[in-house]
């Protein structure tokens, strides 16, 4: 898991609040969302702007207002980025489409 982030700092007081967030997509049917997935959304997309003055409530706040689409609408995009995505054959597609 990548710390180097300017609020890395606050990962070891947080992480009970991302366990929260993991528990709470689990119990909506969203098993296999792990917390490297959830913490490179916060820090590439929520966290993309830094504030010098962040408090830690703030932090944790925005931890657990995480919507899962939100979150899924970054992971598929991130996945086209790396190329994870082959569309080019056809039971991939369908599969996709299931």
């Amino acid at each position: 898991m990548d710390r180097s982030h300017q609020y890395g700092r606050f990962y070891t007081e947080i992480k009970p609040a991302l366990k929260s967030k993991l528990e709470e997509f689990k119990l909506f049917g969203y098993e296999k969302v792990t917390e490297k997935e959830l913490w490179d959304f916060l820090t590439k997309k929520k966290w993309k702007k830094e504030k010098e003055d962040i408090h830690l409530y703030e932090v944790v706040a925005d931890v657990l207002s995480v919507k899962i689409g939100e979150l899924m609408n970054f992971t598929t995009i991130e996945a086209f980025k790396m190329g994870d995505f082959g569309l080019n054959d056809e039971a991939e597609r369908r599969e996709l489409l299931k």
